[in-house]
């Protein structure tokens, strides 16, 4: 019996999928692509916030500014205070500052994929020359904070909520710290990318606006753990990383998840499943960017049982089969989604699960529409490939 056992034992040992072999299906199914827009990408000028002006920003030409989505001209004041409709995006908003940096992130992933690909330095000196005009030369580059960030006409100069628009850094981290070995990397260059996003830290970390993000209670909070564990990994912080492991492990997981996986937070939303899926996604993001052999974030649950795997589970059904989604269809954009998201590779490469994997693989990995791809900060797998 035992020897029985023992070979049933083997025999699924063999047919579970290693992480090599998803990653290698990964970049099976992505690679032509990759090589076409990193190529298309080549020839791209950087473009960053100098290049546009916005005239009811309270802040000057290097500072980043946008404005709350969800907020209106008022039909009773026109010339008053806007007035908000949840989860409708105003489409007359100032909005140029985050098309540049969501351009910046699709630029610089596709490059850094290529250039992990193919190892062709032509892509890596690319990213950088964009890099060094954001981070680095100070005629172009944007000031490390977000003092304007999603303003309300009438209301607001700026909020705590804006430091969510930079949500789109993280992939540009990423990619330049896979290519910091490069040729294309000199050393003065690196060390000056790395100083504004350590100044970035210490504003995210300090000022009141950056206080507020981390203490929100839904993935306003989870967004700003996910940044901040990006970019101090990037810069070498661990005393941040550390940090961000702890309010995981205290704050985000045991009091955004319920007992059946799902984000209550998210559900009382007028878009509960765009707000469920982008939650989830950074939730599974931080257990990606901070575990390690010491400390794992994958299998780290609560006392009460809540984990990552749980929200996976939750969700997944309704990933496989929209139509069974209980509550309200989302007020807007409810047709685009779901498309290939982080937590289906990351969550089957960490689970061994052929059926997540399956499901990603068929999901769209490209996605075009402007609100998917601002909610959609992880769009370049390959660059979160294990090294």
């Amino acid at each position: 019996m035992k020897f029985l056992l023992y070979i049933v034992a083997i025999f699924h040992a063999s047919h579970v999928p290693a992480q090599k072999d998803f990653e290698k299906e990964v970049m099976a199914v992505l690679e032509n692509e990759i090589l076409v827009r990193a190529k298309k990408a080549l020839n791209e000028k950087p473009v960053t916030v100098t290049s546009f002006r916005a005239p009811r920003s309270a802040g000057g030409i290097h500072d980043f500014f946008s404005e709350g989505d969800y907020w209106w001209p008022d039909p009773g004041n026109p010339d008053g205070p806007y007035i908000q409709r949840d989860g409708q995006t105003n489409p007359d908003n100032f909005v140029d500052h985050r098309s540049a940096m969501i351009r910046l992130s699709q630029i610089i992933g596709s490059l850094a994929s290529a250039y992990i690909i193919t190892k062709d330095e032509r892509f890596a000196a690319h990213a950088f020359s964009h890099a060094r005009a954001w981070f680095v030369d100070s005629t172009t580059m944007m000031n490390p904070s977000l003092n304007f960030a999603q303003a309300i006409k009438g209301r607001a100069t700026g909020r705590g909520i804006g430091i969510i628009d930079t949500i789109h850094l993280i992939e540009v981290a990423q990619g330049l710290s896979r290519m910091q070995n490069s040729s294309a990397a000199d050393e003065k260059t690196l060390m000056r990318i790395k100083d504004w996003f350590s100044k970035y830290l210490a504003w995210l970390t300090s000022h009141q606006y950056g206080v507020d993000e981390m203490n929100a209670k839904n993935n306003h909070g989870t967004c700003w753990v996910m940044q901040v564990a990006a970019f101090a990994k990037f810069v070498g912080n661990e005393k941040l990383t550390e940090f961000c492991k702890e309010r995981y492990k205290t704050v985000l997981l045991p009091n955004q998840m319920a007992d059946d996986g799902s984000f209550p937070e998210e559900l009382r939303r007028t878009k509960p499943y765009g707000y469920s899926l982008f939650n989830l996604d950074a939730m599974v993001m931080i257990c990606k960017i901070l575990s390690d052999d010491s400390d794992n974030l994958w299998q780290y649950q609560t006392k009460d049982g809540k984990n990552i795997g749980k929200g996976i589970r939750f969700l997944y059904p309704y990933i496989q089969n929209k139509s069974k989604w209980p509550l309200e269809e989302d007020v807007m954009y409810w047709e685009n989604w779901p498309i290939s998201h982080p937590l289906l590779l990351f969550g089957a490469i960490e689970f061994k699960n052929r059926t997540w994997f399956k499901t990603w693989e068929n999901l769209d990995h490209f996605p075009e529409v402007g609100e998917v791809i601002r909610n959609l900060p992880i769009r370049n797998p390959v660059i979160w490939l294990d090294e």
